[in-house]
């Protein structure tokens, strides 16, 4: 491949992944409005829920875990014990965002007579992404302390992979091993977890493969040359296995979490389509959007963070003070640009005040 160079030419923020995690968070909380709006009075057309929930939703959390990948690659922090230490932090932050997206709205709900689910702790320990990206770090961080390559690293997440096919929807009977073992596997979905290190781990580290020639690339236009080919094949996929078959079931629900070997493979080739679109597209656009995308890229964890704190309380009040109201395409529309933009200001106001370590 002479589009790639001996040495790294691509150093500083790219552009492409700036755009596509901004995509990514911006039709993450899209989604998970819907989530909240389908415990009361949801009217969506079949074609907002064909986009958000059933094509657009299933890849959002695979762009961040792939770009997470990349960034370690980039990355001026990525020696073992730094990667070990920002695992750790992710991981506390994982378990601040449990208490707003599971503990608060139950006990909200209590309160205000809208729920008779018992309050308990264990939601806490939910695996969310940043829980399953607390552990990802970590375990890179060891395998890097043990120098084990980039290549047997991807070897060790397809096999992951292909065992987290395999075992899941696992009930072990006993509530606390379920929540222990969904760490790992998949195992009582939504209630103990969702994003199981088994089915996930191949996508930062597939992204570290991906970065380290990405990195070296000098020629983005013969990179990306077949990104149509990359981002249509995989979409015609997932719209042909909107309900589960034996060729791929990523549009099932539950799939989605638990995703299979063959699913998290297309999901790849369609994220390098996804960057070259967004390599393309960055070459046209003004600086204002690329600038607001870059924002949104930079402060993508404290924007996540955020809204899995607004959104509950948000729908939750919406509910109580407005009953019978009737979530359409726009009331989830504007309300979900509404907690884009204050989940951004709480992020920008939190990076800028932040304590100092």
């Amino acid at each position: 491949m002479n589009f790639i160079a001996d040495k790294k030419v691509n150093t500083g923020r790219q552009k492409e992944l700036d755009i596509a995690k901004a995509l990514a968070i911006i039709f993450m909380i899209f989604c998970h409005t819907i989530v909240f709006a389908s415990f009361s009075n949801i009217s969506i057309s079949p074609g907002f829920e064909l986009i958000l929930n059933q094509t657009v939703a299933i890849i959002a959390a695979p762009v961040f875990m792939f770009c997470m990948g990349i960034g370690i690659i980039f990355s001026r922090h990525n020696q073992y014990d730094l990667l070990i230490k920002r695992g750790v932090e992710l991981l506390l932050i994982g378990y601040f965002v449990n208490i707003g997206e599971q503990i608060i709205p139950n006990v909200l709900g209590h309160m205000l007579n809208m729920s008779n689910t018992p309050i308990t702790l264990l939601p806490l320990f939910k695996v969310d992404i940043l829980i399953f990206a607390g552990v990802a770090f970590t375990l890179i961080g060891i395998l890097k302390r043990f120098n084990i390559s980039n290549e047997k690293m991807l070897i060790l997440a397809i096999v992951f992979s292909i065992i987290g096919s395999f075992v899941c929807f696992v009930d072990f009977n006993n509530i606390f091993l379920n929540y222990f073992f969904g760490y790992f596997i998949g195992t009582i979905l939504h209630q103990c977890t969702a994003f199981p290190l088994f089915n996930w781990f191949i996508f930062p580290v597939a992204g570290i493969f991906y970065g380290s020639y990405f990195i070296r690339v000098k020629d983005k236009s013969q990179f990306f040359k077949l990104w149509p080919v990359f981002l249509i094949i995989p979409l015609i996929f997932i719209l042909c296995n909107l309900s589960p078959s034996p060729a791929g079931s990523i549009s099932d629900n539950a799939r989605a979490y638990f995703i299979t070997t063959l699913d998290a493979i297309v999901c790849i080739i369609l994220i390098h389509g996804l960057l070259g679109f967004c390599w393309n597209i960055s070459k046209f656009l003004p600086d204002i959007p690329i600038n607001g995308f870059t924002m949104l890229s930079k402060h993508v964890t404290g924007i996540y963070v955020a809204q899995w704190y607004f959104i509950p309380l948000f729908m939750t009040f919406i509910e109580y003070f407005y009953k019978g109201f009737v979530f359409t395409d726009s009331s989830i529309t504007l309300i979900s640009i509404f907690i884009l933009v204050i989940s951004t200001l709480a992020a920008l106001l939190y990076s800028k005040y932040k304590p100092t370590k």
